[in-house]
């Protein structure tokens, strides 16, 4: 209560009062039997209503899960259903919940607790390696409204899993808020990959607050993609490699235009004897987009190693990147380092690719999209391939 009008520590502050929490309820139903304009923009985040290649699918929109179901050859070796659901079913779930996000952080996590609007549950089973990914969607359908989800994401000891979450909204939304608190749990010797796809609009807010507790021999490898405009994204997720050995991995790609300001990075904090952490950035502004690339490296133990790399590619220049990667040693014998870099397309490499017989544009948008690999995030290649797609279309789109 005491946090609810208190603004983040970075990132513009917004009036949560602005938006509605009225949202009609809807009824539980097959995924595949939701409104084609849902499916399509579902598909834009990476997220199939077919099922497709996914192992089990959690679908909410608005305040209600329409969709929960682990396909069946997954059954017995991961589970996915509502946050609410899973309160029912557990009596273990206070143990995972605001423990590694703080709820009186800012507003924006005391508002996902005072206003909860369920969120997904994950949890692959100890042992378990699931060969195909978990998706889930979060989707809002009605304008102005605010949506507030607490999603818990479990690998249990020696697990193998991958989850694509895709965030979106119908195309008659404008304008909303979407908060999102994700907390995660990568136990002994498990690995976890974790995909977040957003598109949202022109007029959004989004919040996404994260934090992971990675222990001995385990490795977090999270991916983020924003590559549509949005009024305002700040996000900034925390991995504490406690553990022995353990690994924390952040990529991300950003793709700024219009109006769009994007307060997007990420921290990790080396805890565990042996712990490694890796951080990798591209952001590209065009229009008036601003957008500030953050990174943060704490060696808290002795034989830890971390490094930093952000790159930024300006294509206007009424567009800002700002680039802010920082080191802090606690410890001697830990070991970390940075690389970054903006600016803008080298005039002799558009020049090169034309009197190779590409066009301007051509040279301009094969240059943007190799700027925009996607097989930086070490993905399975069924799931690089989706993403690349999705990559050249917004870039083909917007050059």
């Amino acid at each position: 209560m005491k946090a609810k009008e208190k603004p983040a520590a970075i990132g513009p502050d917004i009036d949560v009062k602005g938006f509605t929490r009225e949202a009609k309820p809807w009824t539980c139903c097959p995924v595949v039997s939701l409104p084609e304009d849902f499916a399509k923009r579902a598909l834009t985040v990476g997220v199939r209503t077919d099922e497709g290649e996914r192992a089990g699918t959690y679908f909410q929109v608005d305040h209600s899960t329409v969709f929960q179901k682990i396909q069946k050859m997954f059954e017995g070796k991961a589970e996915i259903m509502s946050t609410k659901d899973a309160f029912e079913k557990y009596d273990w779930m206070e143990d995972y919940w605001w423990k590694v996000v703080s709820a009186d952080a800012d507003k924006y996590t005391a508002l996902a607790e005072l206003e909860w609007d369920r969120g997904y549950f994950i949890r692959a089973l100890e042992g378990q390696k699931i060969t195909l990914p978990l998706q889930a969607c979060l989707f809002i359908s009605k304008d102005n409204l605010d949506q507030n989800v607490h999603n818990v994401i479990i690998a249990e000891p020696n697990s193998e899993v991958q989850i694509i979450t895709g965030c979106t909204v119908h195309p008659n939304v404008q304008r909303g808020l979407h908060v999102g608190i994700s907390e995660f749990f990568i136990k002994e010797g498990a690995k976890l990959t974790f995909t977040m796809i957003h598109n949202w609009a022109q007029n959004f807010d989004v919040r996404p607050r994260t934090g992971a507790l990675i222990e001995d021999n385990a490795t977090f490898s999270t991916n983020y993609i924003c590559l549509n405009p949005v009024k305002s994204l700040q996000m900034y997720p925390v991995a504490y490699c406690k553990g022995k050995n353990s690994r924390a991995r952040f990529t991300s790609i950003l793709y700024g235009s219009g109006d769009s300001y994007l307060d997007v990075g990420s921290k990790a904090v080396l805890q565990g004897t042996g712990s490694r952490a890796e951080m990798i950035a591209r952001a590209i502004a065009i229009d008036r987009a601003k957008i500030f690339a953050r990174g943060l490296l704490v060696g808290e133990k002795e034989d830890t190693k971390a490094h930093l790399e952000c790159r930024g590619l300006l294509l206007s220049d009424d567009a800002f990147i700002h680039s802010i990667p920082e080191l802090t040693a606690k410890v001697k014998g830990t070991e970390l380092s940075h690389e970054a870099a903006v600016g803008k397309i080298a005039e002799e490499q558009i020049q090169y690719l034309m009197a190779r017989g590409f066009s301007e544009l051509e040279a301009q948008s094969l240059i943007v999209r190799g700027f925009m690999d996607v097989g930086i995030m070490g993905l399975p290649k069924a799931l690089e391939t989706e993403i690349k797609r999705m990559v050249d279309t917004t870039t083909a789109a917007a050059i």
